[in-house]
């Protein structure tokens, strides 16, 4: 049923993937030859903080993004899943809508929101991407803390 998913990640945030990869991990198994995009999304750089910066900031950053997804990728999905790394830069929804589109994703697997929002139904990013995404998008909740 599900030939392209989509797992959008921060990769400084556990709380955007402990639940949500072991989901997508297993829809890839149980709808048999699947691929699992991993994605993760970098700011885009503010026009005038360019200015004090490197001119290859934002280049290493992408490649700082990529390597650190790549070893991730590597580290918590098995070798039997078809997993590819993306890395978007800008608005965090946007980039995940987009990618979704370019992939071809029929399924978005995601965390609801970082856990200092626990008070939302849904996080912002989470809630543009379900409103607006024209593929199935399962939302994954952190339980209540103490």
């Amino acid at each position: 049923m599900y030939r392209n998913i989509l797992l959008p990640i921060d990769l400084s945030e556990e709380s955007s993937w402990r639940k949500a990869l072991p989901i997508a991990i297993e829809h890839c198994r149980a709808f048999g030859p699947s691929s699992l995009h991993v994605l993760t999304v970098v700011p885009s750089l503010m026009t005038g903080a360019t200015a004090y910066l490197p001119e290859d900031a934002g280049r290493k950053l992408m490649e700082g993004a990529t390597t650190a997804l790549d070893a991730f990728v590597g580290e918590n999905v098995p070798d039997t899943i078809n997993a590819h790394c993306v890395v978007g830069q800008g608005p965090v929804y946007h980039v995940i809508l987009e990618v979704a589109e370019k992939v071809g994703a029929d399924l978005i697997v995601m965390a609801a929101h970082r856990p200092a929002l626990r008070d939302y139904l849904l996080g912002p990013n989470a809630a543009r991407v379900v409103r607006h995404a024209s593929c199935s998008v399962m939302v994954l909740r952190e339980p209540a803390g103490p």
